[in-house]
């Protein structure tokens, strides 16, 4: 494993910026995820790591090497891509033996057994070795194509949103694999999602992407209290982070230049009432998820969203008293002001 930096890297596609002036350092044996909507340049950073796009500027590090100007073959990445790209006429073990088989590595036939039974066992489709690869699941072609990428041992792995086409019980499965593959092999990772629940549970750091352009990289947490700005603010939290002018809401302290106020569920106060005169807002309507509720509640005309407890006693049409603690504050500029 090794190093990867991106030093000014950008690409344009006829008048598209895809990519724009990134700087980038992953750590070795760092799990970085980078987020971001569709069209944010996620996928052409990976393909511009991987030598599949050259930059227009820029330059790409792996390891003390500079690999801007070198082929695909010679850039030492393996690429897992949304959709499995597996061999349909071969079985799964001749599946991850194949990269094993170019006249490069010179590995001998029981050196590739070994490995791949390793490998298999590793990411749990050992039990499957003999079978075609059209004769699996969506979860099984998944497992084959990523420890495909596994066998190789590459300096960096770049992984294309490749748990997105699952059913969501079985991506919840795999992001817990995938984070205990990476973790027990130290491998560099790369890998682009607009879920943001993905980046939270599996990143060791997280880098929001808005056309082209990396607005903010950091910790999960750091991500989640403290964003750059309103767009960062938008990407991380369930239910959306609620964005309204100062003075809707009573709040101990606004500081100088606040345009917008951002609330998620952990800064919003909800209290139940004795009367409706002490009441500022109202319950519109309650959303019942099982292990929580959406609590809708409207004031003076703007519509709030956070979670409450199943059990907190809510009901549509009730009046409730709301107010702030320590919210987020954003100034004209749509930066975040810091409180105090």
């Amino acid at each position: 494993m090794a190093e990867v930096r991106l030093s000014g890297l950008s690409k344009s596609f006829g008048a598209n910026r895809a990519v724009e002036d990134i700087d980038l350092t992953i750590a070795d044996g760092e799990f970085v995820v980078l987020l971001g909507p569709t069209g944010a340049g996620k996928t052409t950073t990976l393909r511009l790591i991987a030598g599949l796009e050259r930059p227009d500027a820029g330059s790409v590090r792996i390891g003390a090497e500079d690999v801007t100007s070198l082929a695909p073959a010679e850039r030492d990445v393996a690429f897992v891509f949304q959709q499995y790209s597996l061999y349909p006429h071969l079985s799964v073990f001749e599946n991850l033996a194949f990269p094993l088989k170019s006249p490069a590595r010179r590995w001998s036939a029981s050196e590739i057994e070994a490995r791949v039974r390793e490998i298999a066992k590793m990411v749990r489709i050992d039990h499957k070795l003999d079978s075609k690869s059209t004769m699996l699941s969506g979860g099984e072609m998944q497992r084959v194509a990523i420890g495909r990428a596994l066998v190789r041992e590459p300096s960096i792995f770049l992984m294309d949103e490749p748990l997105s086409s699952l059913d969501a019980k079985l991506r919840a499965d795999l992001r817990l694999e995938l984070k205990r593959i990476q973790s027990e092999i130290g491998a560099t990772l790369l890998y682009v999602t607009h879920d943001q629940i993905e980046a939270m549970t599996m990143a060791d750091r997280i880098g929001i992407l808005a056309e082209g352009r990396l607005t903010q990289i950091g910790s999960p947490r750091e991500i989640y209290t403290a964003p750059a700005n309103l767009h960062v603010a938008a990407r991380l939290g369930h239910p959306h982070i609620n964005l309204f002018k100062p003075g809707l809401l009573p709040c101990q302290s606004v500081p100088e230049g606040v345009k917008t106020i951002g609330a998620r569920t952990e800064h919003i106060l909800v209290e139940a009432v004795t009367s409706a005169g002490a009441a500022n807002a109202r319950v519109d309507w309650v959303e019942h998820l099982g292990d929580q509720n959406h609590l809708h509640i409207r004031v003076d005309g703007q519509k709030i969203t956070l979670l409450a407890d199943p059990y907190s006693g809510f009901k549509a049409g009730e009046p409730v008293s709301v107010s702030l603690k320590q919210p987020l504050f954003f100034g004209a500029d749509d930066r975040r002001i810091a409180n105090g």
